[in-house]
C-alpha cells in the first residue's frame, strides 16, 4: 500500500480552518484609491498602504508608461548583466538623496532587499538582536544569515541591553534589526535610544523604513530624519510599494556599504533588474513626496481624526498604541475579527480582520490615506458603532 507523501497538506489545511486562520485572495477591479471596487461591491478603502494615494496619481502613471514605451516591458536581466538602465541610477541617487546618505541600492523588493542586506553583512560568527514584532523579511533575512538570532520584547531596550551585556562579546559582530514602524501595530521604535546602545556596545543597526517612508520627517524621509539621526551611522532598508506607489525596495547607507552590497548580496545579484516602470514611477513618487509636503500634511490631519471620533464614539474599543497612519482595534479572538470585517464589507468599508499566527492577539487594522475625505472617516466609525 503506497502513502501519498502530499497527503499532509490537506490535515495542515484543515487545522488552520479550525483555527480560523485560513486566508484568501479578494479581487480588486478599479485603480487604487481611497474608494475602490471590491469584488463587485463599492468600498471605502481602509485595507491599503498608499498612504499618499500614488499608486492611482496620473503623473506615476504617465511616468511609467513613459518608461515602458522607451525601455520595454521588463529589466531582462540581473543589474550586473543586461538589467542596468540609467532610470535605477537616477532612482538611486533620488533615494539617496531623500534619506541624506551617500548611497542607495534599489532591490526587486523590499522583501529582498532585507533578506540580501541581512545575509551579507553578518553570518556564522556573528549576533542578531531582533525586535519581536519585526516583520518577516526581517525574520528570514536573520535566519538566511545563519548567525545567532536573540529576540528581544517588542521596543524594550531594557531587555536589549541585558542581551548585549551577555552575549555580545562572544561574537565577532553584532546587528541590531529593527521595523521603523511596526507595520501590525503602528507604534515607533526608539531610534535614538537603540542607536545610543548600538555605540556603546560596538553594533551595527539595520532600521527597515516601509511604513516611514514618506510619511515621518520635514520631508518625508522616515524615522531616521525624524529623529534627527541622519548623520548617524547605521543602514536604513525601505520599500517603494507602500507611500511611494510603486514596487521594488531600497537599502541607503554609505558608500562603501552600498558597493559592498552590489558585490555580495545574492537578491540583488541573482535577480532580475527592477522594471522600468517601477522604477520610474518611484522615481516621480519621491519627487512628488519632496515637493508637495500638503500630502503629509493632510495625511496627518487625517490620522488625528479619525482617533479623536474613535476616542469620542468608541470608548469601549481598544485602539492600540500607534504614532502612524496604521490603527489597530483589538478583539477578542479571530472569529469576532473576522465576523467584524465581513459586517464591515457588508457596510461598505474595507478594513481588514488580522489575525494570529501573524499578529499576537486578533484586530482589524484601518491605514488611514491623506486622500481619505472626513466624510469617510466618519462613516468608518459610525460603522463600527452600528456593529458593536
Amino acid at each position: 500500500m503506497s502513502i501519498d507523501p502530499y497527503a499532509w497538506i490537506e490535515s495542515s489545511l484543515s487545522t488552520i480552518h479550525r483555527a480560523d486562520w485560513y486566508r484568501f485572495e479578494q479581487t480588486i477591479s478599479s485603480i487604487p484609491g481611497a474608494v475602490i471596487q471590491l469584488e463587485g461591491r463599492t468600498v471605502i478603502n481602509f485595507a491599503s498602504n498608499d498612504y499618499l494615494g500614488l499608486a492611482g496619481d496620473r503623473r506615476l502613471i504617465a511616468a511609467a508608461v513613459f518608461a515602458t514605451e522607451e525601455f520595454g516591458t521588463g529589466s531582462t536581466g540581473s543589474r550586473l548583466l543586461s538589467g542596468h538602465r540609467q532610470l535605477h541610477r537616477e532612482l538611486e541617487k533620488a533615494i539617496a538623496s531623500l534619506k541624506q546618505t551617500e548611497a542607495a541600492l534599489v532591490f526587486s523588493s523590499g522583501y529582498l532587499a532585507n533578506l540580501g542586506a541581512i545575509a551579507s553583512i553578518v553570518g556564522k560568527r556573528d549576533l542578531i538582536l531582533s525586535d519581536r514584532y519585526n516583520h518577516s523579511s526581517l525574520k528570514n533575512g536573520a535566519i538566511l544569515s545563519g548567525a545567532t538570532i536573540i529576540d528581544y520584547a517588542h521596543c524594550n531596550l531594557t531587555e536589549l541591553e541585558n542581551h548585549l551585556n551577555q552575549h555580545r562579546e562572544k561574537y565577532r559582530r553584532c546587528l541590531i534589526i529593527t521595523d521603523s514602524i511596526f507595520s501590525m501595530d503602528g507604534d515607533l521604535c526608539p531610534l535614538p535610544e537603540l542607536l545610543d546602545l548600538a555605540e556603546k556596545f560596538h553594533c551595527m543597526v539595520l532600521v527597515d523604513e516601509a511604513h516611514a517612508t514618506g510619511i515621518l520627517g520635514k520631508n518625508g524621509a522616515g524615522s531616521v530624519e525624524y529623529f534627527n539621526c541622519s548623520d548617524r551611522p547605521l543602514i536604513q532598508i525601505g520599500t517603494l510599494s507602500k507611500a511611494l506607489g510603486s514596487l521594488g525596495g531600497y537599502v541607503a547607507g554609505s558608500a562603501t556599504l552600498i558597493d559592498f552590497l552590489r558585490n555580495r548580496a545574492p537578491t540583488w545579484i541573482y535577480t532580475t533588474g527592477l522594471s522600468p516602470a517601477d522604477t520610474a514611477a518611484a522615481l516621480e513618487a519621491i519627487k512628488i513626496v519632496q515637493q508637495e509636503p500638503e500630502l503629509r500634511t493632510q495625511l496627518w490631519r487625517n490620522i488625528e481624526t479619525l482617533k479623536d471620533l474613535i476616542s469620542q464614539q468608541l470608548p469601549n474599543l481598544k485602539l492600540l498604541p500607534s504614532e502612524s497612519a496604521i490603527l489597530c482595534l483589538q478583539l477578542k479572538d479571530a472569529a469576532t475579527a473576522l465576523a467584524a470585517g465581513s459586517k464591515l464589507k457588508e457596510a461598505g468599508i474595507f478594513a481588514p480582520a488580522i489575525r494570529p499566527p501573524t499578529v499576537p492577539t486578533s484586530r482589524i487594522r484601518i491605514s488611514v490615506m491623506a486622500t481619505h475625505e472626513a466624510y469617510q472617516l466618519e462613516k468608518l466609525v459610525a460603522a463600527f458603532k452600528s456593529l458593536l
